[in-house]
């Protein structure tokens, strides 16, 4: 899990995670880890490619 100075950023978009957004905005982001590295995807990223994050379709079929 990223340290609390550490940016989280959408690995789709950029979108950054602001320290101060609402809990429930918080919590709606996703992590996944792809070839050892620590990815985030924002809620609008993750709302987009729903389907295709429970299919399991690697990141590149997106």
């Amino acid at each position: 899990m990223a340290q609390m100075n550490e940016p989280v950023v959408c690995s789709r978009c950029g979108a950054q995670r602001k320290p101060d957004e609402d809990p429930l905005e918080t919590l709606a982001w996703v992590s996944d880890r792809e070839g050892g590295a620590l990815r985030w995807l924002c809620p609008r990223c993750t709302r987009e490619h729903v389907r295709d994050i429970e299919g399991k379709l690697p990141s590149e079929y997106w």
